[in-house]
């Protein structure tokens, strides 16, 4: 009886962690016939499992959702991660989801086993998060993204550009990324023929969503974290900047500048970078460190050659 109970816990956990198996590919991690598996298979759903079974040579076993939220079974670095995950939650940054997490947090910190407690406090109590001013994302639209972009589901939705431009998108989703207390998607526009990265801020879904498709592959290395850096630093802001660094192009690369830089030639290369204020672009250009020339736009060029007037007068007298 207790091996039949730790088996059962096993496949229940294996069907939580991953969307769809085989009978054989359940059989062989397992380490049992496919019979018992379906025998497995009927005793979870006995307990209230609502596990789906389809037929055939691609057919296999699904997890799906029933009347009741099942147990969930959560090893320790996952346990810690939602509870620590939840804290964050409770202060902020998903619309609506504050008081839920702290509900959550409870029912979660009442449970946990003592070692495990005592590592989401000290994580607690030893960081902190500062509030920002970023737009919060309702917690429903960032479920339905990542339920899409799992299941390989086209999404159709009303997108706001950065400068207000309005549009309809077709797009299949590829993953969603959190970056300075922003979140984006980034996905395939099916319109445009070409990945593209979207503030989920801006975002409003439609119904029916699109059709399912086949993933297609990241441009570059498939570093979707890298892909979406280097496009807010040039597209998503209201000024696009080109700089001319008179300093290597191997030499800026070992600065933690996050940006790509283009030799020119041994002595100079050339910044991509983008801003909402010109201000924000000149003064982080500074911290650089090195001679440049403003190639564009004409807004930042002015604001440099004020910058340096203004910097001219706070010396002038000495």
């Amino acid at each position: 009886m207790l091996e039949t109970s730790a088996r059962l816990l096993k496949l229940l956990s294996l069907l939580q962690a991953h969307r769809d198996w085989s009978g054989p590919e359940l059989s062989a991690r397992l380490g049992v016939s496919t019979r018992t598996i379906r025998n497995d298979v009927e005793r979870l759903r006995s307990l209230g499992y609502p596990v789906h079974a389809t037929p055939g040579v691609a057919g296999g076993y699904r997890l799906g959702a029933g009347a009741a939220l099942p147990p969930l079974l959560l090893d320790d670095e996952e346990a810690v991660a939602v509870a620590v995950g939840l804290g964050r939650a409770a202060g902020g940054g998903v619309e609506g989801i504050e008081e839920t997490s702290v509900r959550a947090l409870a029912k979660l910190e009442q449970v946990l086993p003592s070692r495990l407690r005592r590592r989401v406090s000290a994580l607690n109590a030893y960081t902190v998060q500062i509030p920002g001013n970023t737009p919060s994302v309702p917690p429903e639209v960032l479920t339905t993204i990542a339920n899409a972009a799992r299941d390989h589901e086209g999404l159709r939705f009303d997108y706001t550009g950065h400068e207000g431009e309005a549009s309809v998108r077709n797009v299949e989703p590829h993953r969603l990324v959190h970056r300075r207390g922003r979140w984006y998607l980034v996905g395939y526009d099916v319109d445009r023929d070409a990945w593209r990265t979207f503030r989920v801020d801006r975002v409003r879904l439609r119904t029916p969503s699109g059709p399912r498709f086949t993933p297609r592959e990241l441009p570059g290395d498939g570093d979707v974290a890298a892909y979406v850096e280097k496009g807010l630093n040039t597209a998503m802001w209201r000024y696009r900047a080109t700089v001319l660094l008179h300093a290597p192009a191997e030499r800026m690369r070992e600065l933690p500048l996050g940006l790509e830089v283009e030799p020119v030639d041994e002595g100079t290369c050339l910044l991509k970078l983008g801003g909402d204020d010109v201000n924000g672009i000149a003064v982080w250009i500074g911290f650089i460190g090195v001679d440049f020339e403003v190639l564009d736009p004409p807004e930042l060029a002015e604001h440099v050659l004020r910058l340096s007037e203004r910097y001219r007068r706070a010396v002038s007298g000495r």
